[in-house]
C-alpha cells in the first residue's frame, strides 16, 4: 500500500527555498509518480491562498490521482484543544495544533514539515503522542521530507 503523507505548507513552499529545495522536490517527485499519496488539508489550502504562483504550481504538479484532500473536523478540533490544554503548544500556535490533530485523526502514515520549532521537535512530538495515546489514537510519525526520501527516489 502506498504511504499516505500529510504535507504541510512549509514543505510545499520548501520546493522554492534554497535551504529545503532538494528534499522537498524529492518528496514531490514521490507524489508525482504515485509512489506515495500526498495528503493535504483545507487548512493547508487556506494557508496557501496568499502564496506566490510558484507555490501553487508545486501543488498543482501532483496529479489528482495521487492527492487526498481532507477537511478539518470537530474530532480534530477536540484533539487540537487537548494539545493546547496539556501545554504542548500555546493557543497562539493553534494552526500547528490543528495540523497535528488532523493528521492524527486521519491516521496518515507520516506528517512532513520543515517547522522545527512547533512540529518537527522531539519534545513536542513526544507531547503530541502522549496526548494521542491517552485519547485512544495511534502514535503519529512526524518527520522532515529528508527523512522520508532518499537520494535514490
Amino acid at each position: 500500500m502506498k504511504p499516505r503523507i500529510y504535507t504541510d505548507t512549509s514543505v510545499i513552499g520548501g520546493c522554492l527555498d534554497s535551504e529545503f529545495r532538494e528534499p522537498s522536490i524529492r518528496l514531490m517527485q514521490l507524489f508525482r509518480t504515485g509512489r506515495a499519496i500526498m495528503v493535504f488539508s483545507d487548512l493547508t489550502q487556506l494557508e496557501l491562498d496568499g502564496a506566490p504562483a510558484g507555490v501553487h504550481r508545486v501543488l498543482d504538479s501532483v496529479p489528482e490521482a495521487f492527492k487526498e484532500s481532507i477537511e478539518f473536523t470537530e474530532e480534530a478540533a477536540d484533539l487540537a484543544r487537548r494539545y493546547v490544554q496539556e501545554g504542548i503548544l500555546y493557543e497562539s500556535k493553534w494552526v500547528d495544533a490543528q495540523h497535528i490533530a488532523l493528521a492524527t485523526v486521519s491516521r496518515v502514515d507520516v506528517l512532513v514539515s520543515w517547522n522545527f520549532k512547533h512540529i518537527v521537535n522531539l519534545e513536542r512530538i513526544r507531547g503530541y503522542n502522549s496526548v494521542n495515546l491517552k485519547a485512544g489514537y495511534p502514535l503519529l510519525e512526524i518527520r522532515t521530507p529528508q527523512e522520508v526520501t532518499t537520494h535514490g527516489n
